[in-house]
């Protein structure tokens, strides 16, 4: 590690290595090599005179880029295309002629960008899926377990800790669409030269527009897509790495979410994230269990839904078929957006993997706010041993105050039940009472709407996806 100048935490601290090779320079160029050996293929193929075996020097040296003579290069001509063509054609000699032949610079790296971006984005799917798995086996293992639920963070009709992870769920769902959506749509910009035009390539074919329009669909089926955008200036627009980053931001908008309310259980004592044996919670207070994973992933997460931004203010001020003002915004926010997210999702995989819950703290909070919960109930069962309904409403509300008083200025236990069974008005014992006191009763159909969300949303996603499961995140620091 190089200790004398600024190095990107991302790279350092949070990303996989696998996502930092899709962004290296060693993938970038090797895929520049890959689309200049598709271009000459396609040329040859469609009646240029390009040799096979032009086509075989240029493959031997697809993957050992020499950069020295490439960073040499671009030293003297500013230009970091033709820096690599020129490297290339030091090792290339008989098909030093034809590299690039018809193309414009945004040929490699406007392609580049797509192909990278594409296997960035299944990354990303592949480690979504896994947190959705992780989140599906603790739904289901809490699904019965009663929790106080909460409105504006005050204690509100319970629910259970596993219906309340289904609300995590369903947003990473909602965000896997997406994602789907934007994959799918992913096409190359193909070699449509300078302005878009294609002019070049009708000069080198003479005119024959059939075989010109031949060039984008062969280019895309060698370099694995489907088709190239239609029609484009020099670059592919940039709105496509508005779609990207809006996608990217969106997951990290729901990890945030899940990991505030993680945040807040921690504080609780209820949930808690994983805590290792030799952890350091704080450099003063050696008690501390900080949710320090948590934290991480708001902090990164509130990063990627500002990076957002980038693209999409660089599409709106994008100057007709291009302009250049794109480039190093582009270097800097596609990168660190996809290597932030990688970050979150691990973290998300390793936090929900080792989550630890408390059920004697959950339920002890859960029995302070019952009582005021169950007065509905209770007020059932007085009117059917023949009390007035209005009356009993009243004296329910005048109750609940003065139990409410015991607990916020005298600092008492909630004595609202003693205190229901002490007024005649309600005819019923503290026994009778105590009965009412079990929380399975007042979840509604929480566990069933968690094995109705799992079975119906959730399992054919993991089954759709079988072959991406089985990751386990390395956090490093």
């Amino acid at each position: 590690m190089s200790t004398d100048r600024y190095v990107s935490p991302l790279s350092e601290r949070y990303a996989s290595k696998e996502m930092q090779y899709i962004f290296s320079p060693d993938k970038k160029f090797r895929t520049w090599r890959r689309l200049w050996i598709a271009l000459a293929e396609t040329e040859k193929e469609l009646g240029l005179p390009i040799t096979q075996e032009q086509i075989d020097e240029l493959k031997s040296h697809q993957d050992d880029i020499n950069y020295e003579v490439a960073k040499a290069r671009e030293k003297e001509v500013r230009h970091d295309v033709m820096s690599h063509v020129y490297a290339y054609g030091c090792q290339c000699p008989k098909a030093k002629g034809i590299i690039h032949l018809g193309a414009t610079s945004c040929y490699v790296g406007d392609n580049t960008d797509i192909i990278i971006m594409t296997e960035a984005l299944k990354l990303v799917r592949r480690k979504l899926v896994n947190v959705l798995s992780e989140l599906a086996g603790f739904a289901d293992r809490y699904k019965n377990l009663p929790t106080l639920a909460f409105t504006h963070f005050q204690p509100a009709q319970p629910t259970t800790v596993g219906k309340r992870a289904t609300l995590w769920m369903q947003e990473f769902c909602l965000d896997l669409e997406d994602l789907n959506h934007v994959i799918s749509t992913m096409k190359l910009l193909g070699s449509k030269g300078t302005t878009g035009t294609q002019a070049s390539f009708l000069e080198l074919f003479d005119g024959d527009q059939e075989k010109v329009d031949r060039v984008d669909p062969m280019i895309a089926e060698k370099m694995g897509f489907s088709e190239c955008y239609p029609v484009s200036g020099q670059t592919y627009s940039r709105k496509v790495d508005t779609r990207v980053l809006n996608v990217l931001a969106g997951i990290a908008a729901s990890a945030h979410k899940m990991s505030n309310d993680i945040r807040l259980l921690q504080h609780l004592k209820e949930v808690e994230e994983p805590f290792e044996k030799s952890q350091i919670g704080s450099s003063a207070m050696a008690y501390k269990r900080n949710p320090m994973r948590s934290e991480r992933i708001a902090s990164l997460s509130r990063y990627v839904m500002v990076d957002a931004l980038n693209p999409a203010i660089t599409s709106a001020t994008q100057w007709f078929e291009r302009t250049l003002d794109d480039s190093a915004n582009k270097r800097l926010s596609i990168p660190e957006g996809f290597l932030a997210v990688d970050g979150i999702l691990d973290l998300c995989l390793n936090v929900v993997d080792g989550l630890v819950v408390y059920p004697k703290v959950i339920e002890k909070h859960l029995m302070a706010e019952l009582p005021f919960m169950a007065t509905e109930n209770i007020m059932m069962d007085a009117v059917k041993a023949g009390g007035d309904r209005q009356e009993l409403h009243e004296r329910i509300r005048e109750l609940s105050m003065e139990a409410g008083r015991n607990v916020k200025e005298n600092g008492k236990e909630n004595n609202l039940l003693e205190l229901i069974a002490a007024d005649p008005a309600f005819g019923l014992s503290l026994e009778d009472l105590e009965k009412t006191m079990e929380p399975s009763r007042y979840v509604g159909r929480a566990p069933e709407q968690v094995d109705a969300f799992l079975s119906q949303v959730v399992n054919p996603i993991l089954e759709a996806y079988k072959d991406l499961l089985g990751e386990k995140a390395e956090i490093n620091v």
